[in-house]
């Protein structure tokens, strides 16, 4: 092969010293005023508090009652471990950042933000897919049910989505550090996000981790129309059923995920897809926390509201909570 020139090689040098010279990236603020800062700080701790609240007593709730301890519960517990450990990525940071009137973030944080996001919201993609198989099975083969996810099976499929998540994670992860950054080191997001660490590459080197990223979003549209197709069959079995009190049954254990999933993806199609002429830096932010931050809180909510086994092993749990609690102080009477 013949030499390069001079000047490409200098460039190629320039890139490579460019890129090993970040050793920290300068995130976007929510504001420069100290006010709205704390304003800001106070906001995200409230939201971030509700998450570990929620997260956490539907975790401690499907532990402790044996009469939760089903496929769909098994997986919601999962779910919950997957937003408590999303909105840990991002939103202490970001408080943190807001409490003490600073942007940075280290280069190892950075990667560690991406590679966690990445691995928790691709692992809650794909468990959101198996959740709406196992509402297909109970509704469309109730008879096939124990057979086709059996304790083994739940497990495994779990399993899975973990390690997808995990290998999705490691290739980004990788693709988007590898490439050298030419174009400063401030994200224009309050996270670590890839798309705006792509927009501070060279010219032309971030086509590798572009390519990964349709292919990323090819297996969510994969999803997503696994999910609508199941949903289809579940509503066509749910309007055959002749009781009424039966299709409101089939229906309470089915639209708290919908509801979930039409959040996941609302909120994520609008952030990715949402035209260029209306985006600012002050929307963009906005739209991150609605679809990073939101959905992470409120779907415990959503899990509670229509489902009358978690009411009640929730009045349960805390009813023998308070009575352990009497009993405890009582004795040092």
């Amino acid at each position: 092969s013949l030499p390069l020139p001079p000047s490409v090689l200098h460039i190629q040098r320039q890139q490579i010293a460019n890129s090993s010279s970040v050793t920290q990236f300068l995130l976007l603020a929510f504001a420069n005023v100290r006010g709205l800062q704390l304003l800001h700080f106070w906001l995200f701790l409230g939201i971030y508090l509700a998450a570990l609240l929620g997260n956490g007593l539907i975790i401690t709730t499907v532990a402790c009652d044996h009469h939760l301890h089903t496929p769909m519960y098994f997986f919601l517990l999962n779910l919950a471990l997957l937003d408590l450990g999303s909105i840990s990525t991002t939103v202490p940071k970001a408080m943190a950042n807001s409490l003490w009137d600073t942007s940075a973030i280290s280069y190892a944080g950075c990667a560690a933000q991406v590679f966690l996001l990445v691995f928790l919201i691709s692992a809650e993609c794909y468990l959101l897919t198996v959740m709406a198989y196992d509402r297909y099975v109970a509704i469309c083969k109730p008879l096939h049910y124990g057979t086709l996810l059996g304790s083994r099976a739940c497990v495994h499929t779990a399993a899975a989505a973990w390690g997808c998540g995990f290998l999705n994670a490691v290739l980004h992860t990788a693709n988007t550090f590898s490439v050298p950054l030419c174009q400063g080191n401030a994200v224009e997001q309050f996270f670590c996000e890839i798309p705006q660490i792509l927009k501070l590459s060279c010219s032309d080197a971030y086509l590798r981790e572009v390519g990964v990223l349709g292919i990323s979003a090819f297996i969510a549209f994969g999803c997503f129309t696994f999910i609508v197709l199941s949903y289809v069959q579940i509503f066509r079995a749910v309007l055959r059923i002749p009781s009424e009190q039966g299709q409101h049954k089939a229906f309470s254990t089915c639209l708290p995920h919908l509801a979930v999933v039409s959040l996941f993806v609302s909120t994520g199609l609008f952030a990715y897809l949402k035209p260029p002429s209306i985006s600012s830096p002050s929307l963009d932010l906005v739209v991150a926390v609605l679809y990073s931050v939101v959905p992470l809180a409120v779907n415990p909510l959503i899990y509670s509201m229509r489902n009358h086994e978690i009411k009640n092993a929730l009045r349960k749990l805390i009813t023998g909570c308070f009575s352990e609690g009497i009993k405890f102080l009582l004795s040092f009477a």
